[in-house]
């Protein structure tokens, strides 16, 4: 009979998945495909070993779920066995006598309830035949259905190794039917998932752990149910089959079979190392009994947590128990009975491999997660592959992501925290000139309103005051004093006309303008003490921009004298411009006292000076904020005063559209 039955066996709750890869990890063939993050099982490369389930801590991942089905089953007119593996003694060791089991599946309501390990008693016996003949040529065990599926669909060559021997589950269903008739509806009970999909002969599989679902549900109990003893045929030394070497104790009958001529592999590691040396050649004309788990003992259908050396102390009591009691002729009677019974098993290969990449592809894939050199790949696992190469590789082939690298993940969120506190130092930035602007824009109005309110006055002032100075004799202290009303009210006239310069719009009437000679031309339109150094520097390629000259003249040198006045002992005044195909940036530095932290925030206000009295308005920055406004540009400043934080100055940053 064949073996190519195959269904889905395990699968993926989403909102479950943590992305923690471990499930990606365990898997031996990495069946595992992360799409936006997620981890899903693909089925066609999926061998059935559980190991996803086992280590999946959130309960994202869920085998398929047969209890449904085996209820429906018992509602069935049909006669149901229920044949239940070798390994129960170690997933049910808080019942001491099996009989109570026996009778807690019966109350289930199945009509004969069996042992699985007679089913390993006549297959021992061929597998013993096989191994003992001369012309023996080497073979794999074929009793594990996870290990059949990983050769047949991972190293296809190595099918016609497979043991044409079908497993102790399926030999006993065909014993089974044999004698109760080929109507009989088998539900196997036993450790692990992969049974679920080994063969159309079973109807249904239950795992150990639906099994106690079935008994909580129904509240049944070893003290509310009837002792009752397994139906014929019973099992001899096949009883010891789950647990480790369990194959070779039972097919070896007196030491017939050398050790030598027999490897035993168990776990994913160890039976995966096994094949390829076997397909090698290294280990050729050798049996290979491999268990994908550690002994069925410790399938992923157990309850978890189990004890493997508690557990396999478990089935070893209940085996010298039931050799202690065994009917040995009853026993020989049925293993005659059923040597003739059609034990044999078929195999075809499916090949599952993908493609495997180009190494230019797989190169792209490491430059995608930033992996340069060789120093790049640190091999750290937490993706869930085991090289930086097999990582890349798997993405290539679309089972995996590049956010899937942790180095990669926290340099990204190192990069997006960078980024972000860039953003937010821009928006605290545009908060603060959004902040000005509106005072400013108050400031304007009351300013306007002000200044107009005063010229008049002021004017009549003006006017009179230079009529009687002009009258007053000179020599007289009235002139004198005269003369002083003019001047301070000539100073009132300058303060209201900043004032409504301040509070105008007025228009920008742009010019082609080249930007360096325009900064050189700036310095040398004040006034330089011989203690400070000037210098103009540009870094522009294309120096051409439109700007309204007379404006921005006033901006730059107000800046200028701004920045010499702050050097009274002397330094440096550098000015320099510099740019791109969109913008021009002004930079005015000077190497002077300072701004102090307090007043930053304060410079763009109206009437706010740090000079002494009579020095000056407080209106100069107002305006040059007002003027580089209407040039839709921005201004900014950096300044130091305290020299514990290195040297003192200040340097302006003017940046406009080139207007082109």
């Amino acid at each position: 009979m064949s073996h190519s039955f195959h269904r889905q066996l395990v699968f993926t709750i989403k909102d479950r998945c943590r992305v923690c890869f471990t499930c990606v990890r365990e898997c031996p063939v990495k069946a595992i495909k992360i799409m936006n993050g997620q981890a899903e099982v693909i089925n066609d490369r999926c061998i059935g070993c559980g190991n996803c389930v086992r280590v999946c801590s959130q309960g994202a991942k869920i085998p398929l779920r047969s209890v449904d089905a085996v209820y429906e089953l018992l509602k069935s007119k049909s006669k149901i066995a229920a044949c239940i593996a070798p390994s129960f003694p170690a997933e049910f060791g808080e019942i001491q006598d099996h009989r109570l089991l026996v009778g807690m599946i019966r109350k289930l309501g199945f009509d004969f309830v069996t042992e699985v390990s007679f089913g390993a008693d006549i297959v021992a016996r061929e597998y013993e035949t096989m191994i003992k003949n001369s012309n023996y040529e080497g073979d794999i065990s074929s009793d594990c259905p996870a290990i059949v599926y990983f050769i047949r669909h991972y190293h296809p060559d190595m099918v016609p190794y497979l043991a044409p021997i079908a497993s102790p589950m399926v030999a006993m269903t065909r014993v089974m039917k044999k004698k109760h008739g080929e109507e009989l509806k088998v539900v196997f009970i036993g450790p692990c998932f992969a049974k679920k999909a080994e063969t159309t002969e079973v109807e249904e599989v239950l795992t150990f752990r639906e099994l106690r679902e079935m008994f909580d549900s129904l509240n049944i109990r070893p003290e509310n149910s009837d002792p009752s003893e397994f139906d014929p045929p019973h099992s001899g030394k096949g009883a010891i089959f789950p647990i480790s070497h369990g194959l070779y104790y039972t097919a070896n009958n007196q030491e017939s079979i050398p050790e030598e001529r027999v490897i035993i592999a168990e776990g994913q590691v160890n039976y995966k190392e096994a094949i390829k040396e076997f397909e090698e050649g290294y280990i050729r004309k050798k049996h290979l009994m491999l268990l994908c788990c550690e002994g069925c003992i410790m399938g992923p259908g157990t309850s978890p947590g189990g004890k493997r050396f508690a557990r396999s102390n478990a089935v070893g009591e209940y085996v010298t128990r039931k050799l202690q009691n065994i009917d040995r002729d009853a026993w020989d009677l049925d293993i005659e009975e059923y040597s003739k019974l059609d034990l044999s098993q078929s195999f075809t290969p499916e090949d599952r491999r993908l493609e495997a990449p180009s190494n230019e592809e797989v190169l792209n894939a490491l430059h995608s997660m930033g992996k340069y050199t060789p120093q790049d790949h640190l091999n750290c696992g937490a993706c869930g592959y085991d090289t930086c190469v097999d990582h890349a590789s798997a993405i290539v082939k679309g089972l995996a992501e590049t956010e899937m690298c942790l180095p990669f993940a926290i340099e990204k969120l190192h990069d997006s925290i960078n980024n972000l506190n860039v953003s937010n130092e821009k928006l605290a930035k545009a908060r603060a000139a959004l902040k000005q602007s509106e005072k400013l824009a108050h400031m304007g109005q009351l300013s306007a309103g002000i200044a107009h309110e005063l010229n008049n006055p002021l004017g009549v002032i003006t006017m009179y005051s230079n009529i009687l100075m002009d009258e007053a004799p000179e020599g007289e202290g009235v002139r004198d004093d005269l003369k002083l009303i003019v001047e301070q009210a000539e100073r009132c006239k300058k303060i209201v006309s900043g004032l409504l310069n301040f509070a105008r719009k007025n228009q920008v009437n742009l010019t082609e303008t080249d930007v360096v000679k325009f900064l050189q031309h700036s310095l040398n339109s004040i006034v330089k003490p011989d203690n400070v150094t000037c210098s103009v520097d540009s870094t522009i390629a294309d120096p051409l921009a439109k700007l309204d000259i007379d404006q921005m003249m006033q901006v730059m040198t107000n800046l200028e004298k701004n920045a010499i006045e702050a050097m009274p002992s002397g330094g440096s005044l550098r000015v320099s411009v510099e740019g791109d195909a969109e913008e021009v940036t002004f930079i005015v530095s000077d190497t002077g006292s300072g701004i102090p932290k307090d007043n930053m925030d304060k410079l763009f206000t109206p009437f706010f000076t740090t000079k002494e009295m009579g020095k000056g308005t407080g209106l100069g920055l107002a305006l040059i904020y007002g003027i580089v406004k209407m040039h839709k540009g921005k201004i900014h400043v950096d300044s130091n005063a305290d020299r514990l934080h290195g040297p003192t100055g200040t340097t302006f940053r003017i940046t406009v559209p080139r207007g082109k």
